[in-house]
């Protein structure tokens, strides 16, 4: 089972990984972590969710916690849950100690899982490792106990967004959004309908785990060709959700812009910005973004992201596949039913994203690009071709090497990175440069130097 157990979250196959044994120990040994009384849970749309709640919350039972139960929602309104008091009927206000949404983002719908909230911060990294070992090596026997108590925040979660943006009434918008039958759907129209926006679609927002129109992965090309679909027959712009609603493609009629180009979109209307990105990031945003305020480069991984922006008490911070997180007047999480309304601000002010864009460097990039391996193996090429980098880098004409997160290595005229995915057996590589035959030699370069260690 320890495969399960990944960098960012808890993900595995319903009832082959994810058995109820292993779920209430889960839900147990969390449980144990959490110094408050009170622990809220939801989730995603997928259609064993429902029975995961039920042997998780048993766990939470067992190990002395009192469990809050939000139903259907988004990740993004699970963060929400532990930086807002809850008030219940009968009890009053309520602070939660950590929070728990079962789903399996945008795999496919066999699987499912767990991101982790505790004290406010990300559960990840050696926490869930440590979470693993002792669910593995437990032989508690948990019995059934789905007591719950049952909380209403999807209407807490609809006003606070509704007030946050009131200013966006009588918007029309001419715009498409996709929920891709994830649960975006359950929250989205009625945002809309309450701040008073107008000419919109939505598609496929009926919530539905097994995904009868496309895949919930707005990365994907070609689970973008509905709303590319609707721009051709006239919608300015189009919105686009993964399975649980954490990250977002937004596209106009000329470009679809992704999670580092919007982050740059973002601090082009703040004051003295300060924004996190990742390795995978396009050097012209940081670049950009270093004329006129602060630009961090960090590790991938939307744990590490959320962690670096609290540290730094930074603005935003940003994944290329459009995990957003806004700690500018709102709380730091990759919410992406809360930027698409960010990105409306915008749209209201009259931003020109086809302007802006095309008055930042050209540069031609790879997509990610990945290299099969082993777990064995992985970290350990990475270290072997960053000593090669280093001893040859006089020789191999290269300016800068950073370490971050794997290896990025900068040339006069692009980049190339290598690094370990810390949820697969892969390494993946993507590639950046001022032109296609930069771009080329780049990639060559660097693929030749990898196979020498794969």
């Amino acid at each position: 089972m320890k495969h399960i157990f990944r960098e960012y979250d808890i993900r595995g196959i319903f009832e082959k990984d994810l058995t109820e044994d292993v779920v209430k120990k889960i839900g147990y040994f969390i449980g144990k972590r959490i110094d408050k009384d009170y622990v809220f849970v939801s989730y995603d749309a997928r259609v064993h969710s429902p029975t995961l709640h039920n042997w998780l919350v048993s766990g939470l039972n067992k190990a002395g916690k009192k469990v809050i139960s939000g139903g259907m929602l988004p990740t993004g309104a699970n963060y929400f849950a532990n930086f807002r008091p809850l008030c219940i009927d009968g009890i009053g206000r309520v602070e939660i100690g950590g929070s728990v949404q079962i789903t399996g983002s945008h795999n496919p719908p066999e699987y499912n899982g767990f991101k982790i909230t505790i004290n406010k911060a990300p559960f990840y990294g050696k926490d869930i490792y440590a979470l693993g070992d002792e669910v593995v090596n437990s032989e508690l026997k948990i019995e059934d106990n789905e007591k719950v108590i049952k909380y209403d925040l999807k209407n807490d979660y609809i006003d606070y967004i509704s007030n946050q943006f009131s200013h966006l009434k009588g918007l029309d918008l001419n715009a498409v959004f996709d929920c891709g039958n994830g649960v975006a759907g359950v929250v989205l129209r009625d945002i809309l309908e309450k701040i008073g926006i107008k000419n919109y679609e939505i598609l496929f927002e009926e919530p539905d785990g097994t995904f009868p129109n496309h895949h919930p992965d707005p990365t994907e090309k070609e689970n973008l060709a509905w709303v590319k679909e609707a721009i051709k027959n006239g919608r300015d712009y189009a919105f686009a959700f993964d399975g649980d609603a954490d990250r977002i493609a937004f596209l106009d009629k000329y470009y679809n812009y992704k999670g580092d180009i919007l982050a740059y979109f973002f601090a082009k209307n703040m004051d003295n910005p300060c924004v996190i990105s990742e390795v995978k990031a396009t050097q012209v945003m940081y670049d950009e973004i270093n004329k006129f305020g602060k630009a961090i480069m960090y590790k991938t991984g939307h744990s590490n992201l959320k962690t670096l922006l609290k540290e730094k008490n930074c603005d935003l911070a940003a994944e290329v596949s459009g995990h957003i997180f806004f700690n500018d007047r709102y709380f730091g999480i990759d919410d992406a039913v809360y930027v698409a309304f960010r990105i409306m601000e915008l749209i209201r002010n009259g931003f020109n994203f086809k302007e802006e864009f095309e008055k930042l460097p050209r540069v031609y990039n790879t997509d990610e690009i990945k290299v099969k391996t082993t777990e064995d193996k992985k970290f350990k090429i990475i270290e072997e071709l960053k000593k090669y980098l280093q001893e040859n880098r006089e020789k191999l004409g290269i300016k800068e090497i950073v370490n971050v997160d794997g290896v990025r290595v900068i040339f006069e005229n692009g980049w190339g990175l290598i690094r370990a995915s810390n949820t697969t057996p892969v390494l993946v590589t993507r590639f950046e440069a001022k032109t296609e035959e930069e771009l080329d030699r780049i990639k060559s370069l660097l693929t030749s130097l990898l196979s020498k260690f794969l």
